[in-house]
C-alpha cells in the first residue's frame, strides 16, 4: 500500500501545517477536499514511505 501526507497553508494565519497521520489515497483526496472547503491553500498530497 502506498501512504501520503497532506500539506497545506491555514486560512486564518498563513500557517503551514503537515498532516500528522498518513493517509491511502482516496482518503488523502478526502482530506483535501475538507481542507479546501475550509479554505486552506496550497494543498498538496505528498507521497511518503511507510513509517514516515
Amino acid at each position: 500500500m502506498e501512504n501520503y501526507r497532506v500539506t497545506w497553508v491555514r486560512a486564518r494565519d498563513g500557517r503551514a501545517m503537515v498532516s500528522a497521520v498518513s493517509y491511502d489515497r482516496p482518503s488523502a483526496e478526502h482530506r483535501k477536499a475538507d481542507l479546501e472547503a475550509e479554505g486552506a491553500t496550497d494543498i498538496e498530497i505528498v507521497k511518503v514511505k511507510p513509517g514516515e
